[in-house]
């Protein structure tokens, strides 16, 4: 009996506290929110490495699973990535270091935070010749933009928006924080 009472007491606890939120007095009341850990952001990006890129015939570069880092003065995320480049052009295989750094995004058709406004950063080989490493480096903002934009950070589960889509309520800001992130949700349009 007590149990029942306390699995329906704990919901209400909860609707009451993003139904506070909601109303006008907003600056008194912190807006209803969802965490995002840094773990859960690097395991999710990991599944969808390693990747292999032909860049223009001459060599194919193989992009290892990144490292991510959260970079909340700038409201950005930076992944470095291993990469091993190797073909014709080269004669050996090089291993070297790619990074980027990109914006985040909510995707309300499926539920997803996906990499978006990515700035390439470098691409870089320590044996390799500096003309060598700057023809490579002409290919990074296309490499960057094949291997990451749009890439699904985390997938938010039905269960994880349904009190807030009771209440009308939809993932706003996504804000990068030192542990994670924070997605702010905000009235759905009418």
């Amino acid at each position: 009996m007590h149990r029942r009472f306390f699995l329906t007491a704990v919901p209400c606890l909860a609707l009451s506290g993003l139904a506070q939120s909601a109303l006008p007095d907003e600056q008194s009341q912190p807006q209803p929110s969802y965490t995002v850990s840094a773990g859960q952001l690097q395991q999710a990006v990991a599944q969808r490495f390693p990747l292999r890129y032909p860049v223009a015939g001459l060599m194919d570069l193989a992009l290892q699973a990144p490292r991510l880092r959260l970079l909340p003065a700038q409201n950005r995320v930076s992944a470095e990535m291993a990469v091993e480049a190797a073909g014709p052009a080269l004669q050996r295989s090089l291993s070297g270091t790619f990074d980027v750094d990109f914006a985040l995004r909510y995707e309300a058709s499926d539920r997803t935070l996906r990499a978006y406004q990515l700035r390439f950063k470098r691409l870089h080989f320590a044996d390799l010749q500096p003309a060598a490493s700057e023809l490579l480096n002409l290919y990074g903002p296309e490499l960057a933009q094949q291997s990451l934009q749009e890439v699904v950070l985390h997938q938010l589960r039905p269960q994880d928006l349904a009190v807030a889509d009771g209440l009308g309520m939809q993932p706003g800001s996504i804000t990068v924080t030192d542990k994670g992130l924070v997605i702010g949700f905000v009235l759905k349009p009418l």
